[in-house]
């Protein structure tokens, strides 16, 4: 009975390192396995990081050509509105020279006439 406990006793020793050893191996398979999802996880947030760096980059000389060109066209439409001016300055200052050379037409062919 007591050979028979201490070979049982024996397989169950070994039984249990053997557990303890594929345990040993699966948790070390999880360390590494976590270890490059970790590592992976990181690249990806650096590379996403990079994108968006990237993309406010070219977001930013974006927004400051559209400033330039709203920039530009204000003057444009400033200049523009200061031509306009000085063309109805210009037409009313003919319409007035029109109005006086017909009156002085309108005399000289009275004056002709009598």
């Amino acid at each position: 009975q007591l050979h028979l406990t201490t070979s049982e006793k024996n397989e169950l020793a070994r039984s249990l390192e053997m557990i303890q050893n594929q345990l040993q191996e699966k948790e070390s398979e999880i360390k590494r396995e976590t270890s490059e999802y970790k590592d992976r996880l990181l690249q990806a947030e650096k590379e996403h990081q990079d994108a968006l760096t990237e993309a406010n980059r070219k977001n930013e000389i974006e927004i400051e050509a559209c400033h330039e060109k709203i920039s530009s066209l204000e003057h444009f439409i400033s200049s523009q509105k200061l031509e306009i001016e000085h063309l109805k300055s210009n037409k009313e200052q003919l319409n007035n020279s029109l109005k006086e050379a017909n009156q002085a037409l309108g005399e000289l062919l009275k004056t002709k006439v009598r």
